[in-house]
């Protein structure tokens, strides 16, 4: 485990959203570069910089067309460069977003697989022997093109049709389907080294690891994932013996399946098993004045997946992504300050995407950008100030890479710092208290203390060696009193009016926090 992972705390930046420079209205390596003290001042010490590969950005740049290249609208390998060493002059980390199992439909390597004749490509991805032969069924897969190009057959798809699935081979390859390649043949091991000589040229210029897009999906044909575990094991080997300090954190949803694959961490997302849409992506978020949620299915799934991992790796909860409507849609600025209490103090590393920090909202009904669909209003320019375009860009308005906030009372990163009561406010005291406390910090042990069905607090207690700190959490509009096994603490961190912790019995107001160290 890389040791910087231990108090990691990330901000996570959707390049084409968060600060342009050149005026063509689209974020760029200049305006990160730009913005970093804020981060830096935010309490956050790494970064994940969504992908920022060339690209024709049928999918926000998740359809790569040359993964040596940065791409042109936001500065050239150079300029990435730099901004990496402007990340490490300040004591931080930045991972790149890698996405290996498909790439851009005008890729080299996919035009030269589509020729007829034989050549070092023509396997690099997933193609049938028969035109008539869609891949219907195929494990992995979504779909397929055909008659595209004069080679016989047709080739897989990972997700949009401009997504061309890479061949990392079959884990249960079909006797009647002979197109269908072990994970161990040739042409799969091919791909494999050639992702190798991706991170490794990436890794020299100086980013710190990766987080890796559907990092479930390489092998096909996998229903017990033992294919993805196994080459996940394989690039963990790698390096382990080259970048030993490396970062590799998987887009998977189950720790139990990417830790074994050697993943230092596994995010918790909108899709999997670990309810974590029942804490604040719901009808009823847990966190919620309402007090109608329920973090018991949560509590359990987790607990499941700490005995699973035998205490491998980090289960990370992020504020949001670039995926999923912000948070500020569901809860409002003040339960959001009570969930961000959560997520600064749970094990693993937190996330926090850009804008949730000043509670920037999602805009409904923004029309789609670069195969963004409903994901789109939550990818909208930061909000940094009162200026033009909220100062995100000096462009006119309508060359902008999506529509604005145009709210009268939109919110800015200029007013939130301004401001004591503010949700950033807020974050920045708790990252303050993460970094000081040991047993708040990645690795520290948790133990849940009170997390029952369809109550209300939510009580969990973290060790380490040095010191023991209970994290109590009461997002309803009522006060509650729990016993819970515990000694009398200090509080070193609370939110709303004064809780309490004596002989065992906690009390917690409506709507606040407390942090306790025994």
């Amino acid at each position: 485990m890389p040791k910087w992972l231990d108090n990691a705390i990330f901000y996570e930046i959707y390049p084409q959203s968060f600060q342009d420079t050149n005026a063509d209205g689209i974020g760029d390596f200049q305006g990160i570069i730009d913005r970093l003290d804020y981060i830096r001042g935010l309490g956050c010490n790494a970064i994940w910089i969504n992908p920022c590969y060339d690209s024709p950005f049928t999918d926000a740049g998740y359809d790569v067309r040359d993964y040596y290249k940065a791409a042109p609208r936001y500065g050239t390998n150079a300029d990435l460069k730099r901004l990496f060493d402007k990340v490490h002059s300040r004591g931080m980390h930045v991972i790149l977003d890698l996405v290996p199992g498909h790439t851009s439909f005008d890729h080299p390597w996919f035009l030269k697989s589509m020729l007829p004749e034989k050549n070092e490509f023509t396997d690099r991805y997933i193609w049938s022997d028969n035109i008539w032969d869609g891949l219907d069924g195929v494990s992995g897969l979504s779909g397929s093109l055909r008659g595209i190009s004069q080679r016989e057959g047709c080739v897989g798809v990972n997700y949009y049709s401009t997504q061309l699935a890479l061949n990392y081979g079959f884990e249960e390859c079909d006797p009647n389907r002979p197109w269908q390649q072990p994970a161990d043949s040739e042409a799969a091991a091919a791909t494999r080294e050639e992702m190798k000589k991706i991170m490794r040229f990436w890794l020299g210029l100086g980013c710190d690891g990766f987080r890796v897009d559907m990092a479930a999906n390489l092998v096909k044909g996998d229903p017990g994932k033992k294919g993805n575990i196994r080459i996940w094991q394989n690039f963990r080997a790698f390096l382990d013996e080259e970048f030993p300090e490396a970062a590799l954190i998987s887009e998977w949803g189950e720790p139990s399946e990417s830790l074994a694959g050697g993943f230092h961490m596994d995010f918790l997302l909108h899709f999997g098993s670990s309810h974590y849409l029942d804490l604040f992506r719901c009808k009823e978020p847990f966190f919620s004045r309402r007090g109608k949620g329920d973090v018991s299915q949560f509590v359990k799934r987790y607990k499941e997946n700490m005995a699973a991992t035998g205490g491998r790796g980090l289960m990370c909860i992020p504020s949001g992504n670039h995926d999923v409507p912000r948070m500020r849609w569901y809860i409002d600025e003040e339960e959001m300050k009570v969930a961000f209490a959560f997520l600064l103090s749970m094990p693993g590393a937190p996330f926090i995407y850009y804008g949730d920090e000043i509670a920037m909202r999602y805009l409904d009904g923004t029309p789609s950008v670069e195969g963004g669909y409903d994901r789109t209003g939550s990818r909208t320019p930061m909000q940094w100030d009162d200026t033009t375009n909220a100062g995100f860009s000096s462009a006119p308005p309508e060359m902008l890479y999506t529509q604005i906030d145009m709210s009268a009372d939109r919110p800015t990163a200029a007013a939130a710092m301004a401001d004591e009561n503010s949700v950033y406010a807020e974050i920045k005291r708790l990252t303050q208290i993460r970094l000081a406390h040991e047993a708040l910090q990645s690795n520290a042990a948790i133990e849940f203390l009170y997390a029952e069905p369809n109550a209300y607090p939510l009580v969990y207690k973290r060790s380490c060696a040095a010191e023991t700190v209970i994290v109590a959490l009461n997002p309803s509009g009522r006060e509650v009193t729990v016993d819970i096994d515990a000694a009398d603490g200090k509080a070193i961190y609370s939110y709303g009016k004064e809780s309490s912790l004596r002989s065992g019995r906690l009390t917690l107001p409506a709507a606040s926090a407390a942090f306790f160290a025994l």
